[in-house]
């Protein structure tokens, strides 16, 4: 057996077997791997970008909780002060009315008041004209001595 031969031919074709996988398999396979590790990074560098995404939305939404807690808290605030305020016109407004009654009804009594007095004095009048009548004897006119009448009735 020839030592050689039963060598070189093997080698060839290994050779040849390299050759075509180097030239036609490998290059396909290191694309392939190639684009793998592509998507790989490109995916970490999505997930990384989707956390900071994650943090800033967080923070935003954080941000927005405060800002609406303040506005409402503003809000409650103005809706107090309001209510404060209402409620300090309503009481005005009460006092006002109240003090309006009390002078309508001091004015009514001061009115019932004079007309009693009216009344009473055109009564003492009256009983004066009967007394002095009687005391005289005689009629006394009430309508020709209305000025007299009315000048004792002012001096009672």
């Amino acid at each position: 057996m020839n030592f050689s031969a039963t060598l070189w031919g093997p080698m060839i074709s290994f050779v040849l077997f390299v050759w075509f996988t180097m030239k036609y398999v490998w290059p396909p396979i290191q694309q392939a791997l190639a684009d793998r590790q592509q998507q790989i990074a490109d995916g970490l560098a999505a997930g990384e970008r989707g956390k900071q995404e994650l943090e800033k939305a967080q923070s935003e939404v954080e941000a927005m909780l405060r800002d609406a807690r303040e506005q409402a808290t503003e809000i409650i605030n103005q809706a107090n002060k309001r209510q404060d305020e209402m409620i300090e016109e309503a009481r005005a407004e009460a006092r006002a009315e109240a003090d309006r009654i009390l002078a309508a009804a001091r004015e009514e009594v001061e009115q019932e008041s004079r007309r009693a007095r009216e009344e009473l004095r055109k009564e003492v009048s009256s009983l004066a004209v009967q007394a002095s009548s009687q005391i005289l004897k005689r009629e006394v006119d009430a309508k020709a001595h209305q000025d007299l009448i009315d000048q004792l009735a002012t001096q009672l």
